[in-house]
């Protein structure tokens, strides 16, 4: 099953691990936001609205997304690896709405952020040109998306890789572990792709949605993982790689998959790598 991304649009979810929007600076912006569960995640953010229309911010509608490298924003000094899980949903609509979720495909994803103040919008720091994401080539089927699944035997690692040496940079996570996932997370997508509003941070996403005829898939990056101490300290530099692995823990042990890193090894086609490049 293949896709062609430059027609599906694509979004991010914020605050789907506990702690990893303090870490990244940004808890301050979801001061203001209501959650029904303390844990529930803040937002839905796009990344990427295919044919845009007058509603859409003019930057939403450049194609980010690429599976080799990484262009460093011009002006901009800190810079992060954002390791995700990402999945192509099927879309079914009524009327202007959604109405279901069909899990088809994931992979390992790096919505690759800037960390910087006063931007008004999540997506302010996510899509600042072509190159500006990534999602790996080699993508997995979803069997079915509930507990017994095949995502329950997947984690999420990441590192990066600067002058040869393979540095941990967020915590090796499990997807059944995310703060929403399941049925409980498709919910909770479709009720912001329907009735997120225009407020704080977030953005009236079915709007952009209607106006593109966006209608037949999403990708949504379900969150990011925390940061090991190195991953929040450390940000990304020219040269550097960023490799995102989405792993069957059943098959491999985390030090496995540091020495997959290490030897470039990414043959077996049950991991979804993604690795990138980073250049000025």
């Amino acid at each position: 099953m293949e896709f062609d991304l430059k027609k599906i649009a694509a979004f991010g979810v914020a605050g789907n691990f506990t702690g990893h929007l303090e870490q990244a600076g940004e808890a301050p912006d979801f001061k203001n936001v209501v959650t029904k569960e303390a844990n529930a995640p803040k937002a839905v953010f796009p990344t990427y609205i295919p044919n845009g229309g007058a509603q859409t911010p003019d930057y939403l509608k450049v194609f980010p997304f690429d599976s080799d490298k990484i262009i460093f924003p011009k002006g901009e000094r800190k810079l992060q690896i954002e390791p995700e899980c990402a999945i192509i949903f099927e879309t079914v609509w009524e009327s202007d709405k959604v109405t279901g979720l069909k899990p088809l495909v994931f992979g390992a994803s790096n919505d690759c952020s800037i960390r910087k103040e006063g931007a008004k919008k999540i997506s302010e720091k996510k899509n600042w040109g072509p190159c500006s994401k990534g999602f790996s080539a080699n993508q997995i089927a979803v069997d079915t998306f509930r507990p017994g699944g095949i995502l329950d035997d997947y984690r999420i690692a990441s590192f990066l890789v600067r002058e040869g040496v393979v540095n941990p940079y967020g915590e090796d996570s499990a997807v059944r572990d995310y703060s929403y996932i399941y049925g409980k997370l498709t919910d909770w997508i479709i009720e912001k792709l329907n009735y997120q509003q225009n407020e704080g941070p977030a953005e009236h996403i079915n709007a952009y949605l209607n106006e593109a005829g966006c209608r037949d898939r999403i990708l949504v990056s379900i969150g990011a993982t925390r940061y090991t101490a190195y991953g929040e300290r450390n940000f990304l530099q020219d040269g550097d790689e960023a490799v995102v692995v989405v792993y069957p823990e059943s098959k491999y042990s985390k030090g496995d998959i540091v020495n997959l890193v290490e030897t470039g090894d990414f043959s077996d086609r049950t991991v979804s790598v993604l690795c990138q490049k980073v250049v000025i």
